[in-house]
């Protein structure tokens, strides 16, 4: 076991309590670093996120992980609801948060993301000038080119599936009933967000008891609006960002797009792996352990 442990507490973004767990850095700097860390799409913060956080408290950093609103041991409704705008406020005030943790410089906030919420922090970084790096792992870069992949792997048919779930939910809220959800993961040619080869035993493989495979489906109707790769160029910090070149899930063109409008603030890494490689095994050591390089070159 780790002599790095969390303690739990909580934030508050919108009036609505988010768990989060906080790893004080070891050593006896006086004012460290803090890593502030979110899941991808559907995730939870006890879903895969300690073998990231451990390694970095152990470097000497804090690291602050949180649960979005309605997901995990957060509280809000609805529940598992993927919605960008919200997460990205989530962000926003889990930073407003780690600023004000014991010990650590606030001058020194980093952003870690993967997979959706790796998009998430470039846009959340673009908004603040402050912030002093970011780790984007994985990245969901581009909703259009997602849609565009699904089509291409998936056919029409399957969006066009997934888009009546989401007109079913999204008719549900507007009538305030009971949202309508679909699962996150489900094997190739069923329903679900995503039905690449492997996803349905990947994903669960990596879950921690609050995770749920399931998701409002009205986020199928929001994927074209997530497009953090607009901005990349309103980035003032340095960003890491790992690709997994046999990625699935995520586009791997817009991901290097992305990295490319980043410009010279921008680090780009890429592996041999698929989207979920880099959760356990040697590809996650291997990923955390550039990651760790990195913001030990821009952070001291």
């Amino acid at each position: 076991m780790s002599a790095v442990q969390p303690r739990e507490l909580s934030f508050t973004s919108h009036r609505v309590r988010c768990a989060a767990w906080h790893l004080p850095g070891t050593g006896d700097a006086p004012a460290r670093p803090c890593v502030v860390m979110a899941h991808g799409f559907g995730g939870t913060l006890d879903t895969g996120l300690f073998a990231f956080a451990t390694p970095f408290a152990e470097s000497g950093w804090d690291v602050f992980a949180f649960d979005y609103r309605g997901f995990g041991a957060s509280n809000g409704r609805p529940r598992q609801d993927v919605s960008v705008r919200r997460q990205r406020e989530d962000y926003h005030a889990a930073v407003d948060a780690a600023r004000h943790l014991p010990g650590v410089d606030p001058d020194r906030i980093v952003l870690w993301g993967t997979s959706y919420s790796a998009g998430h922090v470039v846009a959340v970084a673009a908004g603040r000038p402050t912030i002093a790096a970011a780790v984007s792992m994985t990245p969901a870069a581009d909703g259009l080119a997602s849609l565009a992949l699904i089509i291409r792997r998936h056919g029409v048919g399957h969006l066009a599936r997934l888009a009546a779930h989401g007109l079913v939910d999204a008719t549900a809220a507007i009538l305030h009933r009971r949202p309508h959800q679909v699962p996150i993961v489900g094997r190739p040619g069923t329903t679900a967000m995503i039905t690449v080869p492997g996803a349905a035993e990947a994903y669960p493989s990596l879950a921690g008891p609050t995770w749920r495979n399931e998701v409002g489906a009205r986020h199928a109707l929001e994927v074209a609006r997530n497009r953090p790769v607009a901005a990349a160029s309103g980035v003032r910090c340095p960003v890491l960002v790992q690709i997994g070149t046999r990625d699935q899930v995520v586009p791997v063109g817009a991901a290097r797009r992305m990295a490319r409008r980043l410009g010279p603030r921008g680090c780009l890494q890429e592996y041999p792996v698929d989207h979920f490689d880099v959760y356990a095994g040697p590809w996650q050591r291997r990923a955390v352990t550039d990651q760790i390089a990195f913001l030990r070159r821009v952070l001291d």
